[in-house]
């Protein structure tokens, strides 16, 4: 033993338990805010043939008592689909300890079922239930060998085992684990290391009221925290009761006292530091359960609404209304969690395996919680209702700098993106108070046209679904065929847009290889011809950067030339996240942070203002959220080039990246609504304008981000491409008479403006309301390449 881990023990022995309860709590609060978790799970006893004879447990049962040594195939599945229907996202594994090494009947009945052991059996179960149900598996098997561990790893989102006591003497003649070989510390602890070195997120805790003695049960938290220390892979602790059962050998035994839970729970929490899970399970203690939070927990455990506890059948499960309602008497948030814990959650790739983090993806948030609700951009479902829960008082303070125009930190942010139940609330109140104060009631949109001349692009990025290759195999995978606009439809579109009332076209399109600088000033003069007095805002970044590069210029330089041929602003496309961690797995191969900060760092040299946006939802953390906006903001401290932000949530129906199992299914609602309104908060006074996608959130998803920081609804579009390819159900126009109906419907003021928010002229705006319609667009195809050579070095010709 170290000497602080002696220093400590010292401490946690000789103190009070009043200052220890008060640490344990200041300490948790540092790690997890106001959440405390839980997980909807179903419990599967897949067999409940033990060879160890526990004092004390009534689960373990003999072939005698029992109608089959393992539960079948099919009464698994028909447990798992009856916890699927209910809401569970879990299925937990529990079983005795390798049957077989005793039980005649349990070897044979393995021997039916095409399996040689209860590892084995088991693994087919979890796999089964995977495919099946979609319920993630935690399996608490017992002992294992690492090669079993890893075999279980394949199929389970995480796995399990109590230590319960590092104390040996307790398997000694007349000890409570007397006879049970699995039972020995040393064995228990080895299969805990084994999953760290094959890093399984793993559950484990001690027992407590078997008769250890307070130093034993330091002993046995000591040795988890020096193998969490070395591998980083216990996702919980949990410190569980003893209950004395009729008909065991240790019946007469008395439960520990409530103090003595209090002082197990906080010591393991001062053990274990701020950041670690600590668990008690609310079914062991009915009376007095909430008072753990006091001492320090940030768990529940599991919770069922379909099977009963089979280790502790005489301790019914609390309602999760009943839990949640406890929570939040002591002003605290219940969450649901999946069976692997947030942290594990939000890094699939490291923590499971491929089909198991498929899964982990499609089932949580950004903050590695469980999704709520079926709510998902792009698709025509409305906002579920706000959650119900406590303010935190702690983020006033944090809401009243931001309101008064300091720069938050980035954990104030990340704080501030946690937020759920009531603190959602505070946020959201606190960005519209801001948002009446700086924009008033007025809600202004563009009347604009998206033209995307083209879908061809050299780079892959995995979240896009708009841009195709030229490889068959890609056409089979992508919708839509590859094109490229001539100049003659881009005439054509502008002239029509401006007859109809636009004073902007946006355009974007694909990285074309065979794209030069010059294509770009010829696509921006095609459309000046058309249209003079049209708004050009085009190109992104990265096709800024990609056309300097072709020419052989500066990208200030290329700007200049852009800026003489008629090209008005930029949109802040191509940023996705502003963070090459993230940029990596997304767009690997596109522009970095940096270059994508030069770029609109050289816009006002060139005259030249420019939206941000910020794509969020598939791989990234909240964290990830609030550097970008930093960086944002200090860009436009420095600058001022942004006329402003843009969130846009990933519509992941035709995504590549999650056709692959690779990203999550974009954000929840409360993800998209907080960022709009932490947007507000983190941007002010810098950037007055928060803008809502119509096109990703619906009319009703629009209603609500009004009321949350956003003032702007952005442009009418006139066919919109790049989400509709993604997989939107929202349309791809919305007139100005649906504009105006939209936002008059929710008592705010609609307001045509340009692109620089100046007022639309008079002209535009009555030709807006009375506009024919959208004339057929021609076919989209890719114009030989000669013929589109010699149209652009006519166009850009002195």
């Amino acid at each position: 033993m170290s000497g602080s881990e002696r220093a400590l023990r010292d401490r946690l022995l000789g103190a009070p338990l009043a200052p220890l309860l008060a640490g344990a709590s200041r300490l948790r609060d540092q790690g997890h805010g106001i959440t405390v978790s839980y997980s909807r799970k179903v419990f599967i006893p897949l067999t409940r043939l033990c060879r160890d004879v526990c004092r004390y447990c009534t689960f373990a049962a003999s072939p005698r008592q029992v109608p089959r040594a393992f539960l079948q195939p099919g009464e698994v599945l028909d447990i798992a689909r009856r916890g699927a229907a209910a809401g569970c996202r879990e299925a937990l594994f529990t079983l005795g300890d390798k049957p077989e090494l005793r039980y005649r009947e349990a070897r044979e009945e393995l021997a039916r079922l095409g399996c040689a052991s209860t590892v084995e059996y088991l693994a087919a179960m979890c796999r089964a239930v995977l495919e099946e149900t979609g319920l993630l598996p935690h399996t608490n098997p017992g002992v294992l060998s690492e090669a079993e561990v890893a075999a279980l790893r394949e199929v389970s989102a995480s796995q399990g085992l109590m230590l319960e006591s590092a104390a040996e003497r307790l398997c000694e003649r007349g000890g409570p684990h007397f006879g049970s070989p699995d039972k020995h510390p040393r064995v228990r602890l080895a299969t805990i290391a084994a999953a760290g070195r094959l890093q399984v997120p793993f559950t484990t805790g001690i027992l407590i009221g078997i008769g250890e003695t307070r130093d034993e049960r330091l002993d046995a938290l000591f040795a988890l925290r020096r193998l969490h220390r070395r591998y980083g892979h216990v996702q919980e602790i949990i410190v569980q009761s003893f209950r004395a059962k009729p008909g065991t050998r240790m019946a007469a035994a008395s439960a520990p006292s409530l103090e003595e839970l209090l002082w197990t729970v906080a010591a393991a929490r001062l053990i274990f530091g701020r950041a670690m899970s600590i668990q008690v399970p609310p079914n062991l203690n009915p009376a007095d359960y909430a008072r753990a939070l006091d001492a320090g927990i940030n768990d529940w455990g599991g919770i069922s609404p379909v099977t009963i506890d089979h280790v502790n059948p005489e301790a019914p499960w609390p309602a999760v209304e009943a839990l949640a309602e406890a929570t939040g008497a002591r002003g605290r948030q219940l969450v649901e969690r999946l069976a692997a814990y947030p942290a594990f959650c939000r890094a699939p790739e490291r923590w499971q395996a491929p089909a198991v983090a498929r899964r982990v993806r499609q089932l949580s948030d950004a903050t590695g919680f469980a999704r709520a609700g079926t709510w998902a951009p792009g698709r025509a479902v409305d906002p579920p209702k706000p959650e119900r829960g406590p303010r935190d008082p702690g983020l006033d303070r944090l809401l009243a700098l931001a309101a008064g125009g300091q720069a938050l930190r980035e954990r104030d942010l990340v704080r501030l993106f946690d937020a759920r139940g009531g603190a959602l609330t505070q946020v959201v109140a606190a960005a519209d108070a801001l948002r009446r104060r700086v924009s008033g009631n007025t809600v202004r949109y563009v009347v604009n046209r998206n033209i995307n001349y083209t879908n061809i692009c050299s780079f892959r990025c995995r979240f896009c679904a708009f841009s195709k290759g030229r490889a068959s195999r890609q056409l089979a995978e992508l919708r839509g065929a590859p094109y490229d606009l001539p100049l003659e439809e881009i005439e054509r579109r502008a002239a029509e847009a401006w007859s109809r009332g636009a004073t902007e076209v946006c355009m974007q399109g694909g990285i074309h290889p065979a794209y030069t600088g010059a294509t770009y000033l010829a696509v921006v003069s095609a459309v000046k011809r058309a249209a003079p007095r049209m708004h050009v805002h085009a190109f992104s970044p990265l096709e800024v950067r990609h056309g300097a590069r072709t020419l052989g210029i500066p990208v200030p330089a290329f700007l200049e030339r852009l800026r003489d041929a008629g090209l008005g602003s930029l949109p802040g496309t191509a940023a996705e996240i502003l963070d090459d961690e993230v940029r990596r797995v997304i767009c690997p191969d596109k522009l970095t942070t940096a270059q994508w900060l030069e770029v609109m760092a050289a816009a006002p040299a060139a005259g030249l203002r420019a939206t941000a946006t910020i794509m969020f939802g598939h791989v990234e953390s909240p964290l990830h959220w609030s550097r970008h906006l930093l960086r944002v903001r200090e860009l436009q401290a420095r600058t001022g080039v942004f006329t402003e932000f843009v969130p846009l949530p990933f519509v992941h129906m035709e995504a590549p990246m999650w056709l692959r199992g690779e990203a999550r299914p974009g954000p929840t609602w409360r993800e998209a609504l907080l960022m709009h309104a932490v947007a507000r908060l983190a941007l002010h006074p810098l950037i007055p304008n928060i803008q809502a996608s119509w096109v990703k959130l619906g009319p009703s998803g629009v209603r609500a981000c009004l009321e949350a920081g956003a003032s702007d609804l952005g442009g009418t579009l006139m066919n919109e491409s790049i989400s509709r390819a993604a997989g939107t159900e929202h349309g791809q126009e919305l007139a100005p008479d649906g504009m105006d109906a939209l936002i008059s419907g929710c008592g705010r003021t609609p307001r045509q403006r340009t692109t620089l928010y100046g007022d639309a002229p008079a002209a535009q705006e009555a030709r807006s309301y009375d506009a024919p319609p959208l004339l057929p667009l021609a076919p989209a195809v890719a114009p030989p390449r000669r013929a589109r050579a010699e149209a652009v070095a006519a166009a850009v010709r002195p």
